[in-house]
């Protein structure tokens, strides 16, 4: 998409002429044009003046020889003149010599003083001064375009009407974000269809949703339908270290789209700039920000919604906005880009198999299914993975078996086969992976074992155990939850039962384990005890970040910290004696299938099936 930046539109006025951009009347090349006279007039210099540098004997042997006339000394130097006009001057470099002086009034030659000043120091104290404010006077009152006095400009860069070639057909899995955007597409079309009753189109349009949903991506096919010219900029190009920079920005942004109209504003990552206005004792510590967030709720109270001029923003952080951002009249309408569901993952994926070559017996809907709560973004990811893995084969097209390779280095991390474990922690590893494949089976988890492996990944992790949900889910029960805690304690159970002791490699899903126990009580009311209370910590539902240390919240009792704590406490407690009896049942199959995961390393999810269903069968 080629980038066409602030240029003026070059669209015809009403007298058939194109708009022009205003020029200086000193012409575009007035800088270069001083820097050429000033080299000249150095040029000149040296012609008319020709100078040769000379030792100082050599000037005191001239002297005697008679072939001065005329000698001239300064601070610095002694410059003498031949008697012949057409030789250079001779100069040197001036030394204390009480004889020289004598030396000239014995020979009759003319002597001349000059001040401590040269062609240079002359120059720079009072020419270029002159010449700097004079060009700086032009370049402030609009002559020419200086990157120093251009700082007040907007940075939007600007994708003009035939540059744009995204489409509705380019996105996938967000039908009811486009069904919501057409309309706007369709006012910017025909504006006076929406005016005939008296409506008006919403000023502003949020799109919110998780990192990597495609909400650049829509705004940009709104423009590519619409056939406007597109304004994009990222809400942190507004702030600047000067004050009144970004209001400035703001206002020639509007500006530039008044001037452009119909036209699409769109501001990625707007809470970069429209975060709430600080209300505490240090309101003021931030007036920059403040000012240009002001001079935002200016613009859109200012322009009118039928000029045409439609302004689109993305956030994935809707809770920080200042709510005058969110009021009627500014951004009226919001519009969700969650993750894709089933099928619109599996539209994402025919979008971008389109450009790499896939074998003609991949089944889409397969792949799809094991990337739930994959973003548009990270399909994009997987697709691009997945070629790659071919290409390091050799291989003439993109197989299933790529993806599924692809789908284990975005999860799980890079294989480290060079991390040698000794054969005591690669027997622990294998029970501990296969204490959560048996308590996954047992509880007929939702998430299907895909793969068991004990070969080092990514970072710290000496063994996985690959599940993958087989169909999207948007509610979990409590005896869901329990199973998930049970899974996750598999692993260290199994190390207490099989082993003497436990290791440290629980550590993770001990961490896992806490927070859903923690959430369990606090956020979903489902602690015994304490009933239906919910003290929710309120993260961001867009920003997807990893559940860390659970902070408890200040207003709560000691008391009641004490009873969240036996209820977390009870609820492990409780799920880890449903994964030991789980392992202890099954205890055939578990030293079956850790037998053969330690001397395989890695077990498919249908060899795991397999295991099972003898092990079942044969009791």
């Amino acid at each position: 998409m080629k980038e066409v930046g602030n240029r003026k539109s070059k669209k015809k006025s009403k007298d058939g002429q194109k708009n022009k951009l205003p020029t200086s009347p000193f012409g575009a090349n007035f800088f270069f044009i001083w820097i050429l006279a000033i080299g000249l007039l150095l040029a000149s210099d040296y012609i008319f003046n020709p100078t040769q540098v000379v030792s100082y004997n050599e000037i005191l042997k001239s002297i005697n020889e008679g072939k001065i006339k005329k000698v001239t000394i300064s601070k610095d130097q002694i410059v003498a003149e031949l008697q012949e006009k057409d030789q250079k001057k001779l100069v040197s470099y001036t030394i204390e010599d009480k004889e020289l002086i004598p030396l000239l009034k014995s020979k009759g030659i003319e002597i001349q003083g000059t001040p401590d000043s040269s062609f240079w120091s002359t120059f720079f104290i009072w020419v270029f001064p002159l010449l700097l404010i004079f060009f700086l006077f032009r370049t402030m009152m609009g002559g020419m375009k200086n990157p120093l006095f251009s700082m007040n400009k907007s940075k939007a860069k600007i994708y003009m009407e035939k540059d744009i070639k995204v489409s509705f057909e380019d996105v996938a899995g967000a039908p009811e974000a486009k069904a919501e955007l057409q309309e706007i597409v369709n006012f910017l079309k025909s504006p006076g269809k929406y005016s005939r009753l008296g409506g008006r189109m919403p000023k502003g349009i949020l799109l919110v949703g998780p990192p990597g949903t495609g909400k650049t991506l829509i705004a940009k096919a709104v423009a590519g339908e619409a056939n406007v010219p597109f304004f994009s900029i990222n809400g942190s190009e507004f702030v600047e270290l000067f004050v009144g920079m970004g209001a400035s920005r703001v206002r020639d942004l509007f500006e530039q789209a008044r001037q452009k109209s119909p036209c699409i504003i769109f501001i990625d990552e707007l809470d970069a700039l429209g975060k709430a206005r600080n209300m505490g004792p240090v309101s003021g510590s931030n007036d920059e920000k403040e000012q240009t967030l002001n001079q935002l709720l200016a613009e859109l109270d200012g322009f009118d919604s039928g000029t045409g001029v439609v302004l689109l923003a993305a956030t994935n952080r809707p809770e920080i906005l200042d709510p005058a951002l969110l009021r009627a009249g500014r951004f009226d309408r919001q519009v969700l880009m969650d993750n894709p569901d089933r099928l619109g993952r599996e539209q994402i994926l025919e979008i971008h198999s389109k450009k790499v070559k896939i074998a003609k017996d991949l089944d889409l809907k397969k792949i799809a299914s094991l990337t739930a709560g994959f973003s548009g973004a990270d399909l994009a990811n997987l697709v691009n993975e997945a070629t790659l893995t071919a290409t390091r084969r050799n291989a003439e097209s993109i197989e299933e078996s790529d993806f599924v390779k692809a789908l284990e280095r975005i999860v799980a991390g890079l294989e480290r086969k060079q991390r040698i474990m000794n054969p005591e922690e690669k027997k622990r590893v294998a029970l501990h992976e296969m204490g959560h494949t048996t308590v996954a089976l047992a509880t007929h988890s939702e998430n299907v074992v895909q793969k068991v492996s004990i070969i080092p990944r990514g970072i710290g992790a000496l063994g996985y155990t690959l599940q993958r949900p087989v169909e999207d889910r948007y509610l979990v029960t409590r005896k869901e939850l329990y199973d998930k805690i049970a899974v996750l304690l598999g692993g260290r159970v199994a190390e207490e039962v099989y082993c003497d002791d436990f290791s440290t490699g629980a550590g993770d899903d001990l961490v896992k384990a806490t927070n859903i126990a923690r959430a369990m009580v606090t956020e979903y009311g489902m602690g015994e005890s304490l009933g239906v209370m919910s003290e929710g910590r309120g993260q961001s539902q867009f920003l997807n970040t990893p559940q860390g240390a659970y902070e408890m919240p200040s207003h709560l009792s000691e008391d009641t910290k004490l009873a969240i704590d036996n209820e977390v406490k009870s609820i492990l407690e409780k799920s880890k004696k449903m994964a030991e009896d789980f392992i202890r049942a099954n205890s055939g199959f578990f030293k079956k299938a850790s037998d053969e995961l330690l001397e395989k390393e890695t077990l498919e999810g249908h060899e795991i099936e397999k295991l099972w269903r003898q092990e079942h069968l044969a009791q």
